[in-house]
């Protein structure tokens, strides 16, 4: 228990400490504790998430809502196996599995809402508009959204993919890896030029 405690309270980034991403549904309904393998390896690829990704949405957006975020090898492969929306083990190191893997497949995933944009997706707003706003402004790997509230699977990699899919309408690969953007830079920046000016929000 100890042990557990001095994990959630390391601190990754500005914004975020380990704890916020170790909360699992699934752990707490089937009683499967998530709990990293490699502490170490886990933080390291925590931090560089949210250095990387979720400190520069928190700065520019205000408050993200993690939705989930590191799961361990054994409850990955229950959920998995059990039809709760978790890829194979071999699929999830480097992203939702944080701890395992070596070289280019070392990496993390959280899924994510923005509740700036969520209410605006409710009321039309079309999700490429994040999509490409994100592309332009952030190291990503891989984003994956989501017709709910237009959450997002979104990845860290030291060496990105840049892929951007979706499950919403037009569903499917909008952008693959190592490809180049089908709209122009200034049409991206038409879509979102109204968005909040990039870590423009200073916290104290």
């Amino acid at each position: 228990m100890r042990g557990l405690e001095e994990l959630g309270r390391v601190r990754l980034s500005p914004h975020f400490y380990m704890r916020d991403f170790l909360h699992s549904e699934i752990g707490s309904l089937y009683g499967i504790p998530n709990i990293p393998e490699h502490p170490d390896r886990a933080i390291e690829m925590g931090r560089a998430l949210c250095e990387t990704l979720l400190d520069p949405l928190t700065e520019t957006f205000g408050r993200i809502a993690i939705r989930s975020g590191y799961r361990s090898p054994t409850l990955n492969r229950f959920g998995n196996e059990n039809g709760l929306n978790c890829a194979r083990n071999d699929a999830n190191i480097g992203s939702h599995i944080w701890d395992l893997g070596e070289g280019d497949q070392r990496g993390a995933c959280t899924s994510l809402v923005i509740p700036w944009f969520a209410d605006r997706y409710a009321a039309g707003r079309d999700w490429r508009d994040l999509a490409w706003w994100m592309h332009d402004h952030l190291d990503y790997s891989e984003m994956y959204f989501f017709p709910k509230l237009c959450g997002m699977n979104l990845s860290y990699r030291a060496r990105p993919l840049r892929t951007i899919s979706s499950y919403i309408a037009p569903k499917g690969l909008l952008l693959r890896a190592g490809a180049e953007p089908g709209e122009a830079l200034e049409d991206r920046r038409a879509r979102y030029a109204d968005f909040p000016p990039f870590r423009g929000i200073v916290y104290p």
